[in-house]
């Protein structure tokens, strides 16, 4: 097969989560034990950083790879989902997996994966591992795909395990309380294998105390021990910060060119891992300052509070549950504009209601849905919004939102892109 034939095999012959929600889930790791078996167990080839959490586990993962880029090392980084690409899930120092290297794996053992009925997401852990196994990488950052316990990757052993926070998303399959949730991203916590909480909350604290107890893994609870200050912003550049390690200062004037509100909180988590990691592999202060600044340059790291364009400033960003639109409707709120051009789609099975009516009023709402079976049809998200008293118009196509949006901006207006990861894909 050639490239695009594979890719075709894979998005219409393997249950995709990314396309098809809950049919694609799959609530055991046997399939990917047996896919490991049989690969030659890749995964214990290669050192690795797991990272979980509801959100900021992207941007995590980009970061710490970045960090481990600089310091020259072979940096495997398995992500997902996709933006534009699906080679973007698997990238070695920025590079993405080859055209061929997809083809070759897929073509090498489609009969077995038809055999054993996969999910796309198995596969795509598999291919990930042994391509980094066959490269030779020193290091991979894996970023969990839900959850944690029951997730594909977490056949890994870490170096360091990593959870951003915990917040209320897929519900359906990792609980509806906040403990419920902490417990099963808790189970990338492995014996003996230090852990990095992110954000310190009572309800969670204690699962992942107990679990670490369990495992006799030491326990870091980030925001205990490092803050980053920030003390310069240039919306369309940088953000620049102190970062303090037990009230002292533990690096000046670090700049980050992610000008999300929200990445505060991933620095505070990196600064804890790095910190944690730094002795074992050589990670010095120019090679976590430049990774940190260069992380979109070395990783290609998009759809957070990406600016696209000025005249009218347009951003997208990929925040789609509570907790992620929280942070982006505060940060538009902290911003001087004309008006508020708002294109949003999401998907179904996510807490709709929730969402909706945490959104501005004052501006206009272009409903589109985003070109997967998933998304949740555009008249009745305009329907649902409605009764929040968010108003608008329904378009037949991203695209045709976005377009909308930009031709009836004025020049001092904000266009912004959000509310499902695959409709800012269909923009970025």
């Amino acid at each position: 097969m050639e490239y695009r034939e594979t890719l075709d095999w894979m998005f219409n012959k393997l249950p995709m989560y990314q396309r098809i929600g809950s049919a694609a889930y799959k609530a055991d790791l046997n399939n990917t034990i047996a896919l490991l078996e049989h690969l030659g167990n890749p995964h214990h080839d290669f050192k690795s950083v797991h990272v979980a959490g509801t959100n900021g586990k992207g941007s995590t993962s980009h970061l710490l790879a970045s960090v481990f880029q600089e310091a020259g090392y072979k940096v495997g980084l398995y992500t997902s989902p996709h933006l534009r690409d699906f080679r973007e899930r698997i990238r070695i120092n920025s590079e993405m997996i080859s055209e061929q290297a997809v083809v070759d794996f897929i073509g090498t053992h489609k009969s077995w994966f038809e055999k054993m009925e996969l999910s796309f997401f198995e596969m795509t852990v598999g291919m990930a591992f042994d391509y980094f196994s066959k490269e030779h990488i020193d290091i991979a950052i894996v970023e969990v795909g839900m959850g944690g316990r029951l997730d594909s990757t977490n056949l890994i052993t870490p170096e360091l395990s990593v959870i951003t926070n915990i917040g209320f998303d897929h519900m359906k399959f990792l609980g509806d309380t906040y403990e419920k949730i902490a417990f099963e991203k808790a189970g990338i916590i492995k014996p003996g294998i230090p852990v990095v909480i992110g954000e310190t909350h009572p309800e969670t604290a204690p699962v992942f105390q107990a679990k670490a107890s369990e495992c006799k893994s030491p326990i870091c609870f980030a925001d205990q021990h490092f803050d980053c200050d920030r003390i310069h912003i240039d919306t369309d550049a940088i953000v620049r910060f102190d970062v303090w390690k037990e009230s002292h200062l533990h690096m000046e004037a670090v700049d980050l060119p992610l000008t999300g509100n929200y990445q505060q909180k991933n620095l505070t988590t990196v600064m804890c891992a790095i910190d944690l990691l730094r002795n074992r592999f050589q990670l010095s202060d120019d090679c976590i300052r430049n990774g940190l600044s260069h992380v979109i340059r070395n990783t290609h790291l998009m759809g957070r509070w990406q600016i696209l364009d000025h005249d009218p400033l347009v951003i997208a960003d990929t925040g789609h549950n509570v907790d992620g639109i929280r942070e982006v409707v505060a940060q538009l709120a902290e911003m001087s504009y004309g008006k508020l051009h708002f294109v949003i789609g999401m998907v179904n099975e996510k807490d709709i209601d929730h969402v909706l009516q945490l959104l501005p009023h004052n501006c206009e709402y272009y409903f589109c849905k985003a070109d997967i079976p998933r998304g949740l049809d555009a008249d009745l998200l305009a329907e649902k919004a409605f009764v929040f008293g968010l108003r608008g118009k329904v378009y037949s196509s991203v695209r045709d939102a976005y377009l909308s949006a930009l031709n009836a901006a004025g020049f001092d207006d904000l266009v912004f892109i959000g509310g499902s990861n695959f409709v800012v894909a269909e923009v970025v």
